[in-house]
């Protein structure tokens, strides 16, 4: 026996008192591990309902400031109402593809924020051409109509 190492003897009591300190702080160590993932599992699930709550909560503010600056433009008269509600409408489109930008952000959702914009723009300048008559009113439309065409055409090139 005086050949043979002592980790490889049956008889030597530190090899048996080792392995039960290396096996009991293995289980431990994974016992651990597990409650660690589960938390961090449990954080990861509750993530999105708290987005959710918060993208809900936004789209509801901003429904609600539509609504307030609708009720603004029903004191105004005639035309100066109608662009009052397109320029009220245009910030409510805006915010929502801005909200849903920032939401699910991808390169569509980019582009449509910059299109709501170009949109909400053009409504605008439609409504404020409704004070002119005549040719001024044509050429202020086709303006508006340009406007627009190039916005949306710069959306789409950024993309």
């Amino acid at each position: 026996m005086k050949g043979r190492l002592p980790f490889l003897c049956p008889n030597h009591k530190s090899n048996y008192q080792s392995e039960g300190i290396m096996g009991k702080s293995n289980v431990i160590l994974v016992a651990l591990g597990f409650a660690v993932s589960s938390a961090v599992v449990a954080q990861q699930q509750r993530l999105p309902s708290d987005v959710y709550e918060v993208y809900t909560a936004d789209k509801e503010r901003i429904e609600r400031e539509y609504k307030a600056d609708k009720q603004r433009c029903d004191s105004l008269d005639g035309n100066a109402e109608d662009i009052c509600e397109a320029e009220a409408k245009g910030r409510e489109e805006v915010a929502k593809a801005e909200l849903e930008d920032k939401y699910r952000p991808s390169k569509e959702s980019r582009y449509e924020v910059r299109a709501a914009k170009a949109k909400a723009d053009y409504r605008v300048a439609k409504e404020r051409c409704d004070d002119l008559s005549g040719n001024v009113k044509d050429v202020c439309l086709e303006e508006a109509k340009a406007a627009q065409a190039a916005a949306i055409a710069d959306a789409k090139r950024e993309d």
